[in-house]
């Protein structure tokens, strides 16, 4: 039950733990949350198309049941990890 939540747990403290290094890393908000709101929205656009394609399906007993049109909610914490680690890692990597 729940699995995909399990899964993204780890993932939300990679994010939480990202979000506190952003914010000592300099690294201005609004491009950054400029830049996170389209990869949001693609992902949302791009995983119902999907979803509705037929090409993934997911067990509902496995999700929470909440969507953004066709995709569930635990898709959405990937892309939020990514869109902030990413840019850290790009910092970090320009100032060695």
């Amino acid at each position: 039950m729940y699995n995909y939540l399990l899964l993204n747990v780890g993932f939300m403290v990679i994010l939480f733990l990202a979000t506190l290094k952003l914010s000592r890393a300099g690294l201005t908000r609004r491009p950054l949350l400029l830049v996170l709101g389209i990869l949001l929205l693609m992902t949302a656009v791009f995983d119902s198309l999907i979803i509705a394609l037929g090409l993934v399906t997911y067990d509902s007993s496995r999700i929470l049941g909440l969507y953004i049109i066709k995709a569930p909610i635990e898709d959405f914490s990937y892309t939020l990890v990514a869109g902030l680690l990413v840019p850290l890692l790009w910092e970090r990597g320009a100032k060695k």
